[in-house]
Parts: structure tokens; sequence; C-alpha cells
């Protein structure tokens, strides 16, 4: 592993660091236009993914050995990469146990204008979901699902918050991801003859009676209040997860994975 590193900062105390930090924060994040990710392997996916990288830090006392590749990926696509000790690393790092390696890249996301999935359509629409964590696990799930494209539909976090980055392993960079109102979502839909599905105790379809083969928009509401009435309103196709328990609701990510996954399971079935 040839590394090139184009400096070294030991103090927690330098400037360069300090402006990191405050990349944690929304408003910086949107004034600079990029987001922190912070892992060997987060950083590697969204290299794959096509993820454009502004600079990287790396730290070798924290480096177990897997960064060498991804070092190796850096340095050949002419990144810079700045050497840091291991208190200025840590000054850095939002995640326990860092393994040495934090990258700083253009933020993800963009607009339904500039968005047009394959057909038939297979997204995922996360309505006001306000926990960045959830956002994340919600991006993962749709990574491994094959989803064609993720819509935060009147957004409560943005695509680069650092918790959304961590909760989806990198998956943000490796899935399309949207913001858009919700009304301007239901008219994008609309106009490519998606059908939207929501998920509601009231009614007596259960998600594995309904026909998900087609073109499908499959949404997912806030934590506390789940999808608002319009969208619930609009929907085409409304459906309930079984539930015999004494809970009365399921997280958000786990009903989001509930439904991509039974999407799967029938998609599965129709190719064959």
């Amino acid at each position: 592993m040839l590394v090139h590193v184009m400096e070294t900062i030991t103090s927690p105390a330098n400037p360069r660091l300090r402006a990191l930090v405050r990349l944690r924060r929304r408003r910086d994040r949107d004034a600079a236009g990029v987001t922190l990710v912070d892992g060997v392997e987060e950083t590697s996916l969204a290299l794959r993914s096509g993820a454009r990288v502004r600079e990287a830090y790396w730290c070798p006392d924290l480096d177990d050995g897997r960064a060498a590749p991804l070092i190796d990926d850096l340095t050949d696509r002419g990144v810079p990469l700045i050497r840091l000790s291991r208190v200025a690393f840590e000054k850095i790092a939002y995640r326990e146990g860092p393994d040495g390696m934090l990258a700083v890249l253009e933020t993800p996301g963009r607009t339904l204008a500039g968005f047009e999935p394959p057909t038939p359509a297979f997204l995922l629409v996360a309505e006001h979901v306000e926990k960045p964590g959830n956002l994340g696990a919600i991006l993962r799930t749709a990574d491994a699902a094959g989803v064609d494209g993720v819509i935060a539909a009147d957004p409560v976090t943005d695509w680069g918050n650092p918790n959304v980055v961590r909760g989806s392993k990198g998956a943000v960079f490796s899935v399309p991801v949207v913001s858009a109102g919700s009304e301007e979502t239901l008219t994008w839909l609309r106009d490519r003859g998606i059908a939207l599905l929501a998920a509601t105790p009231d009614t007596d379809v259960l998600h594995t009676e309904a026909d998900l083969t087609g073109p499908v928009a499959i949404a997912v509401g806030a934590e506390k209040e789940g999808l608002s009435e319009a969208l619930l309103e609009a929907a085409d196709i409304r459906v309930r997860i079984p539930m015999v328990g004494r809970v009365d609701s399921l997280n958000v990510a786990t009903s989001a994975a509930i439904l991509l996954y039974e999407a799967v399971r029938q998609r599965a079935g129709a190719e064959r």
C-alpha cells in the first residue's frame, strides 16, 4: 500500500477539524453541500456506488489493516488524504469504536424532476420519518430488496445526516434517494401510473393479498402519527400487517421491511 498523505494533523484544535465537527449540523452541511462518512465499509460502498469524495482522513493508530484497499482506491482517484493522530481523529469521529477512516462526500439526493425509475417501478416513500436511525435502517432494507429509489416526502431529516449515513451502512449512496413534498410526490406518482400502497389497520386486506407485481410505491409514515391523511386517502392499495400481540404498532423500519419483502416475493414469483 503506497499512501500519498497530503498533510498530517496531530492537534484536535486544528481549524480544519473544527470545520468538520460543524458538519454535524444540518445548516452547515447544506451550506457546504457535503456530508461525513465515518468508517471503512461505509466509505467503500459509497465509492463503489459512484459517490464523489472531496477528501479523506485516516488514522493509522486506529486502522487494523482493513483500510488498505480503500486507501489504494482513494489514491488512484486523486482524493486528498490527511493523516491524523488518534486524539485528532477521535475529535471528528461520530461513531463509537471508530476504525480510522472518515471521508467528506458530496451530499446524496436528487429532485423528483431529475428522477426516472425503471419500469415497472419499485419504490418506497418515507413520509415525515424523523429518526435518522430509522431512515438509515430503511435504506439498508431498500438496498437489499433492490428498490429503485426512496422518496422522502415532507422530510424532517436530510439524506446527508451522518446518522442516516451510518444507519444505512452507506446504502444512502447506493440507492437513489429523493426529497419532495407529499403533494408533489402524489402528483409525480399519478403522472407515471405508479400505484401507491399504504399500510393501515382500517382495512381487511392483508399485505400478502394485494398485487404488488406492477409499478408500486410502498409508503410508510412518521414514527408517532403514521401516514398523513392526504397519502392515506390517495392510496390505490390499502393493506394491513397482521398483529396478534398487545402492541398496536410496529417500528417504521420493520413495517417497511415486511412490505418490501412481500413485494420482492411476489415480483420474483411473477418472473418465473
